[in-house]
């Protein structure tokens, strides 16, 4: 694993782990005053781990005082551009364990998991895998997920509900959703949550579509500032 530095005016450093397969690719962001606990973030369809939804989180957290690793998954690695494609799934699930790991050494406290759309769906779905087989592998991955937009039906066809896994999720959960998401409207959320087993907690955000409305610097500050506080109500117990 080699975290480097890129460049002097940007905090996050540059990590790689090679030795697992699929391997790990990302940027770390390392606080300050570290409180021990970690975060992994990851991204949408469409994007990578340079997401600017993804950058201002990781910044707000790491200025609380989490370690967070901003990773790309397997099949982003493997191509630049263009989405997933269907058999990408299991791999880039393997790829965020792997991620999961690599940030462990670095964090003393709790590890949590999260991403938007996509990677946040591979996150949840990683966790109800583990917890099928045995809850403690689930809990020893991850103390809390958090789903940023998670793509509850394609838009326009909602009869095509991603839940099937719901049921197994036993690791606690924040939601964060637009409240004109055309992936799931809140009261779709609202019902997919009564779902799952664990605790829940579903942040909405008012106005906003699949990109959480991350347009301008107020916009992404007022967004970071609210996930994180939530996110530190509902699992800082």
């Amino acid at each position: 694993m080699s975290p480097e530095p890129v460049s002097p005016e940007s905090s996050p450093q540059v990590l790689t782990d090679v030795s697992v397969d699929p391997f790990v690719r990302g940027l770390l962001h390392r606080p300050a005053k570290p409180n021990g606990n970690g975060l992994v973030l990851t991204h949408g369809a469409g994007t990578n781990c340079q997401a600017p939804l993804l950058i201002a989180l990781a910044q707000a957290f790491a200025e609380a005082g989490f370690v967070v690793l901003r990773c790309d998954l397997p099949y982003r690695q493997d191509r630049p551009y263009g989405p997933p494609g269907p058999g990408d799934a299991k791999r880039d699930r393997a790829g965020l364990k792997n991620a999961v790991e690599a940030i462990k050494p670095l964090a003393t406290g709790r590890v949590f998991l999260g991403g938007h759309s996509y990677g946040g769906r591979q996150s949840s779905m990683l966790c109800a895998e583990l917890a099928e087989k045995s809850p403690q592998q689930a809990a020893e991955l991850a103390a809390g997920l958090l789903l940023l937009s998670y793509p509850l039906h394609p838009p326009r066809k909602p009869d095509q509900l991603r839940t099937q896994h719901l049921f197994h999720l036993h690791t606690p959960t924040l939601f964060v959703h637009g409240t004109r998401d055309p992936f799931g409207s809140i009261p779709e959320m609202e019902q997919a949550l009564k779902l799952i087993p664990a605790r829940t907690k579903l942040l909405p955000v008012e106005g906003a579509g699949h990109d959480l409305g991350f347009k301008g610097k107020a916009m992404r500050e007022e967004l970071s500032a609210n996930v994180l506080a939530e996110f530190q109500a509902f699992f800082v117990k």
